[in-house]
């Protein structure tokens, strides 16, 4: 069997990221969402998006690259929320059936203003 190679990046809060007034906060948080939109547009990020509910509150979001492991851990050490500390990346290699999934080209929010939109 064949199998295809995806690299996961699990964001997450690490216990302890610097508080940050809530503009500030607002504003790296749009910073993320621009950088993790432009990946995409790129064609370095298949998927990405948040965690809701998740069993670990520290666990924020998880995105899918079609790269390895060192490129993706490369790309989202200049994440402006990694370089504030707000977020810490952690990186794996993903094996699936070949063709066992697939992504569908969709914008991505550059904004937590534009991600309300859609809403």
């Amino acid at each position: 069997m064949r199998f295809d190679q995806h690299t996961l990046v699990l964001f997450s809060r690490p216990a302890d990221a610097p508080e940050l007034p809530r503009d500030a906060a607002d504003l790296l948080h749009d910073t993320h969402l621009a950088h993790q939109a432009g990946l995409v547009e790129q064609g370095l990020v298949l998927a990405a998006g948040p965690f809701v509910d998740p069993d670990d509150p520290t666990m924020r979001g998880l995105a899918v690259l079609p790269i390895s492991p060192d490129e993706a851990r490369e790309l989202y050490a200049n994440d402006p929320a990694v370089r504030a500390g707000q977020l810490v990346v952690r990186v794996a290699s993903w094996l699936v059936p070949e063709g066992n999934v697939r992504y569908e080209s969709v914008s991505m929010p550059r904004s937590m203003l534009e991600a309300a939109a859609g809403d």
